[in-house]
């Protein structure tokens, strides 16, 4: 049955994106993440269209997430030696910080380094792709009652009116009705509308599009402005290193009561002791059912050193990866 927290509910919306994106356009190569967005706006759900071609070119540079100060350095490192302030854009902060930076590249062999005197020179081992072509903002409230509208209107608005993302996405749980609520509720009529039923768990047809979205990217011949075009690599760099499995960051997979459960072909968090999906907040080290795994749980042969909370990390890093290693060349799923 769906969890009845919108965490629980959050979790099944980005397993359902991650196995059938585009839901009215058919299928796009695609990563999903959680809980991301910027300083003004955070979104519950992101996916991020991707080039496969140029995304294969974005994995050479490895696993982890190429942060604003790691992307100013890779984009503008030259094909040629040059000194790293002859070379990149000014930051428009102090330089020492970029020389940071610079050092941080080279020790995750994202570019090259070397002095030429007193001067640092950088090139680049290879150009970074230009790999994301849409980005997709997804609000999940499983409960659309009208307060809770109310809210996601001026939430949507906001999404609607910066441009950030191309598409804009209300996910929500369908009650059986002639006419979906959500289709009476004041909201913009620019984002789209997903009906969920989840009921039997994840797969491709537990959801119908109530209402299409509207393209929010700029016309023909129109551009995004360089900072908005820079915040959006930095989403898409983010949900690449994060994925939409790192909630076992935020919680507690080593106590004892922690287990994945299967919710059709989605694997979400279980408390054992609470028999429920527990959110994040709830599943710490404050929580009067936390128990430590004991200590010999750690040393009788399970899949990786370091007990059942490891193996459970160590399960869903694997699965993002797989995920990752689908987005390939011509793979149109």
């Amino acid at each position: 049955m769906t969890p009845d927290a919108e965490f629980g509910y959050e979790l099944l919306v980005c397993r359902y994106a991650e196995l059938a994106w585009h839901p009215s356009e058919g299928p796009r190569p695609a990563l999903v993440a959680r809980q991301l967005g910027t300083q003004a706006r955070r979104w519950d759900t992101v996916v991020i269209e991707v080039d496969p071609a140029a995304f294969e070119r974005r994995r050479a540079f490895g696993e982890r997430t190429i942060d604003s100060d790691l992307l100013h350095v890779v984009r503008g490192a030259p094909a040629e030696w040059e000194w790293y302030r002859d070379a990149l854009p000014d930051p428009g902060y102090p330089w020492r910080y970029v020389r940071q930076a610079v050092h941080r590249a080279a020790g995750r062999d994202l570019i090259e380094k070397r002095r030429d005197g007193n001067r640092i020179q950088i090139r680049r081992v290879r150009p970074y792709p230009d790999w994301v072509e849409r980005i997709v903002a997804v609000e999940n409230k499983p409960d659309l009652d009208r307060s809770a509208a109310d809210r996601l209107a001026e939430q949507l608005n906001h999404d609607i009116d910066t441009g950030l993302a191309d598409e804009a996405w209300l996910a929500t749980e369908t009650t059986g009705e002639p006419v979906e609520p959500a289709l009476l509720r004041e909201l913009p009529v620019e984002a789209g509308i997903l009906a969920t039923d989840f009921s039997a768990g994840v797969d491709a047809d537990a959801v119908d599009v109530a209402w299409h979205p509207s393209d929010l990217a700029p016309g023909s011949g129109e551009r995004r402005d360089s900072e908005t075009e820079t915040l959006r690599l930095e989403i898409a760099e983010r949900a690449y290193g994060k994925g939409w499995r790192s909630f076992h960051d935020t919680m507690r997979p080593d106590c004892r009561h922690f287990e994945l459960r299967r919710e059709g072909r989605a694997l979400v968090p279980y408390c054992a002791a609470k028999g429920k999906l527990p959110t994040a907040r709830e599943c710490s080290g404050s929580c009067s059912k936390f128990s430590p795994e004991p200590p010999q749980w750690r040393t009788k042969g399970w899949p990786i050193e370091g007990g059942p909370g490891k193996g459970i990390t160590a399960l869903l890093e694997r699965r993002r990866e797989r995920e990752r290693d689908g987005v390939a060349p011509g793979d149109d799923a």
